[in-house]
């Protein structure tokens, strides 16, 4: 059973979210928040699978969620063969994973939230369909990293001047480690950059895990990020 925290100050919403959910045998809403304190409180009460979290709400918005999570869990808990690493609880050793239920308005936002261990994000119209799907893959350990969603809005906030020096960090790689780099910054599964470098999943999977060990960076979604602030990836490339 995996198990759901939905954060929103809209009842409404949360009430359509839950009733969405739970038509799905496998999903239990634990608990519902209406700003980000009480989401903390919930955390540490119930131990959600996953945290379905707004990111404008009163009292203590998504962010600041997001910091203290990351504050708590003492920096990135990356997964070595590529799963999404969440915010790990190390008295019980149990990940709370983040999915950010967003607008495209806020796409600056998103980006932070990215960078501070989001799993992923989920627009708010989303289906209800790939609403479950989303919950089960980012318990399931993977980030929510689809080319219609999560790559649309990188690519869109990537569209900036790379940072002098920043190209630097990937000295690390060795050539095919950046060409998976640049594969997973595209939005590619590891048997698609199997299929692309003539190599099995399982070893397109290795080479992930590689290169998430040697940037430091805890899961794909961080890798899509480092892609196009290196500049290794650019929009329309």
């Amino acid at each position: 059973m995996i198990r759901v925290l939905l954060v929103d100050d809209q009842p409404l919403v949360r009430t359509g979210v839950r009733a969405l959910l739970e038509r799905d045998e496998g999903i239990e809403v634990v608990a519902e928040s209406e700003n980000g304190r009480e989401a903390l409180a919930d955390i540490d009460r119930h131990r959600p699978d996953v945290v379905l979290l707004d990111l404008q709400m009163p009292a203590m918005d998504g962010l600041a969620v997001l910091r203290e999570l990351e504050r708590r869990a003492g920096g990135p808990a990356s997964g070595a063969d590529g799963s999404a690493g969440g915010h790990v609880d190390r008295s019980t050793g149990r990940g709370a994973r983040v999915v950010v239920l967003t607008t495209f308005g806020e796409d600056d936002n998103v980006f932070t939230a990215l960078r501070l261990g989001a799993s992923g994000f989920l627009l708010k119209d989303a289906g209800p369909r790939q609403l479950r799907e989303a919950v089960r893959t980012v318990a399931a350990g993977d980030a929510l990293l689809s080319p219609g969603v999560t790559r649309r809005v990188v690519e869109r906030l990537a569209d900036t001047a790379v940072a002098p020096g920043s190209a630097s960090r990937l000295d690390v790689l060795t050539g095919r480690e950046r060409d998976v780099l640049a594969l997973v910054g595209r939005g590619m599964s590891n048997q698609e950059i199997g299929a692309e470098l003539h190599l099995s999943p399982a070893t397109a999977r290795t080479h992930v895990g590689r290169v998430l060990a040697k940037l430091g960076v805890r899961d794909r979604v961080g890798l899509v990020v480092v892609a196009y602030e290196t500049g290794l990836v650019r929009p329309g490339r």
